[in-house]
């Protein structure tokens, strides 16, 4: 795999952290195999007594040596959130980040791919479905590490639970967005703020590696350039726009489409009314399915706790809302009087929402910001619309019913969408051109 690119994935940042090495390891030119545990000591690596800037294991023999990192967290920010251990193939290198370790993988693409592949679904996923992803997930890496420009301020480089605290001030209108940009030590995270990635852990199978040679250094292209190749788990039948989500920058690939066999056919959802309508019912799409086998290609175990993804629902009571937006925020704005909408995306997607409270009134937005301060983890899209119950004399609701459409940001490909299309013949070629419009595919390197 000489011809193949390197990538840098952030797997964990902690106090310290645990692992096994699986296999002789070499570090500053010494063998070590077996556990091993590393801490944070005056902004350096401690290690077996000693402190240093970082350390980088390699293996000596990259295919029968592997490495265990223990309590890796999984779903930041989600609902399922967990621990596990994690196994991975490649090189560990150990930093120091924000007075916590982080532990770095260092791998060729084509092997990071096996594994985000089978992370982000099911192994035994159709194999024009497993071979679409193979060149989104290629397509994004590769635009990422050559990315230069940063456009927006960094968020923290693991973002965790209550990320929106301490970070709004006195200002009416606050809006930020997460991305890639804001890791500066590694390529790409393991998580879901870019793409689902979890070593050896999740077992392969031969059609995995089948959709990786067939693809092999395929990519997504427009205009010369690579596609930014987002996904997301459902759009929810209409496809958002990039700079409803990201950087203010528009690409021609990443349009509003429906997610179905007419494609053209949507309504205009930046307008309150038509999303509403469209949000309170079920329209036909790629997406919009219940059916169990075509589910669980996209669905591992832990994502298929979430039931409702196309259309869905969650309930707060004022006095839960309150607290919620309060600690999530870090804001006070007393009473919720109501939650408004002020600019959807083409999906329905919300990038800007109006919280109008008892003590203040903030617009607060892009989307995943709107998520992450209407839910304990993150709410499933933004997507949604508001309903005021039994409203008191002063005007505030005693509940609150949000009803909301699709799963994640709505960018790009849809994954349940494109298993649908897979499970109707459609060929990895034709599932990846109706969600990136325009772009063609180009092998970049052997």
């Amino acid at each position: 795999m000489k011809n193949v690119p390197q990538v840098k994935v952030g797997i964990m940042n902690e106090p310290s952290v645990e692992f096994v090495l699986n296999g002789n390891y070499k570090i500053n030119g010494s063998d070590c195999t077996g556990p091993q545990s590393v801490s944070c000591m005056g902004g350096q690596v401690s290690w077996n007594g000693s402190c240093c800037d970082e350390l980088l294991f390699e293996p000596v023999d990259y295919e029968s040596c592997s490495f265990t990192l223990k309590d890796v967290t999984i779903g930041v920010s989600f609902h399922w959130r967990r621990k596990e251990d994690q196994t991975f193939a490649g090189a560990l290198k150990l930093i120091v980040e924000n007075d916590r370790i982080t532990a770095i993988n260092i791998l060729p693409v084509e092997d990071y791919l096996l594994s985000v592949i089978s992370s982000e679904m099911s192994a035994n996923a159709s194999l024009e479905l497993l071979k679409a992803h193979a060149v989104i997930s290629r397509s994004w890496l590769l635009a990422q590490i050559q990315k230069k420009d940063v456009t927006h301020q960094p968020a923290d480089a693991f973002p965790d639970n209550d990320p929106l605290k301490g970070r709004l001030d006195d200002a009416q209108e606050v809006i930020r967005w997460w991305d890639r940009d804001d890791h500066v030590n590694f390529d790409v995270c393991a998580d879901d703020h870019c793409q689902r990635y979890q070593g050896i852990t999740r077992a392969s199978t031969d059609k995995v590696s089948e959709a990786i040679q067939a693809t092999w250094g395929q990519v997504l292209m427009y205009g010369g350039e690579l596609c930014d190749a987002r996904f997301s788990k459902s759009c929810g039948g209409v496809f958002e726009e990039f700079e409803n989500c990201w950087e203010p920058h528009h690409h021609d690939y990443l349009v509003a489409r429906r997610d179905g066999e007419n494609p053209m056919d949507f309504p205009d959802l930046t307008r309150e009314d038509a999303a509403e309508e469209w949000i309170l019912t079920s329209p036909k799409a790629f997406c919009n399915t219940r059916d169990p086998q075509i589910l669980s290609q996209v669905l591992n175990d832990y994502d298929q706790e979430t039931k409702d993804f196309y259309r869905w629902s969650v309930e707060y009571t004022q006095e839960q809302l309150a607290e919620l937006i309060h600690r999530r925020t870090g804001v006070d704005y007393g009473r919720i009087r109501d939650l408004q909408p002020v600019a959807r995306g083409t999906s329905g997607r919300l990038y800007k929402l109006k919280i109008v409270g008892e003590k203040c009134t903030r617009v607060i937005g892009k989307e995943l910001a709107i998520r992450y301060a209407l839910s304990e983890s993150a709410l499933y899209s933004s997507a949604f619309v508001v309903e005021r119950h039994d409203i008191d004399a002063e005007g505030y609701p005693a509940k609150f019913v949000l009803r909301g459409a699709g799963w994640g940001h709505g960018v790009g490909l849809c994954q349940i969408g494109a298993a649908v299309m897979g499970a109707k013949g459609y060929d990895y070629k034709r599932i990846l051109l109706h969600y990136f419009v325009g772009a063609s595919i180009v092998k970049q390197y052997e």
